[in-house]
């Protein structure tokens, strides 16, 4: 699957999963969580859709979070798990759903560029979309935050595929939804570094306004 597909899938799972839980997600660890197991695509020597994809490896790292978060981890872990439970088991070469207790291929082979692929990953999108704009998630994620930044990283996983055809093409149709999600990551980081320039412009304001009370005390009181 497409980063797209990824995307959307990651976000409307953990959605659910949150509602069912009834707990708060922050959406930019939601959208990292969906993308995060193609890291292997940056580690020499790493098979991808091997080990990151796997279940059982998933069920071992997220064991800590669940021991600390309780069910605040279950979206999140949602998130993560769909992408090859779901994403690229059904399309793609499949995945190493169970290592390392074996290195079998599970998977349902739908092809990358088939339009049924194409149809699913523009389905997901627009769905996502649509739940972005009639809820609070839109308004939540353009507010500044300091996780905001670690959306830097769906950036990379939506412009490496778009712009530079790595790790594969992405077809036509799905450009507009991955520029999409580029756009609206991208003006969420913005603003984030616009507010953090504000208030320190406004810190050093005051510690100006600060120094200048001080040294008028100062000069006051020698004088007297």
């Amino acid at each position: 699957m497409f980063a797209v597909g990824h995307l959307a899938l990651g976000h409307l799972c953990g959605k659910v999963a949150s509602k069912i839980s009834k707990v708060n997600v922050n959406l930019p660890l939601l959208f990292l969580a969906s993308v995060i197991p193609d890291v292997d695509l940056l580690i020499p020597g790493l098979e991808h859709r091997g080990p990151t994809h796997s279940l059982i490896l998933a069920c071992l790292i997220f064991l800590p979070a669940f021991l600390l978060y309780g069910k605040k981890a279950v979206p999140y872990f949602i998130a993560l798990v769909q992408h090859f439970i779901l994403g690229d088991f059904l399309t793609g070469g499949g995945v190493q759903l169970l290592w390392p207790l074996n290195t079998k291929w599970y998977g349902a082979h739908i092809k990358m560029m088939s339009q049924i692929n194409i149809l699913l990953e523009g389905t997901l999108f627009l769905t996502s979309l649509i739940f972005i704009l009639k809820t609070r998630d839109a308004p939540t994620l353009l507010q500044p935050h300091p996780t905001n930044q670690i959306l830097t990283i769906p950036i990379l996983t939506v412009l490496l595929p778009s712009l530079f055809s790595f790790p594969l093409h992405v077809p036509p149709e799905l450009i507009i939804p991955h520029l999409t999600y580029l756009t609206l990551f991208t003006i969420s980081i913005l603003k984030d570094l616009k507010t953090k320039k504000d208030t320190e412009g406004l810190k050093s304001r005051i510690l100006e306004s600060d120094l200048s009370r001080a040294k008028a005390s100062t000069s006051h009181s020698v004088e007297v």
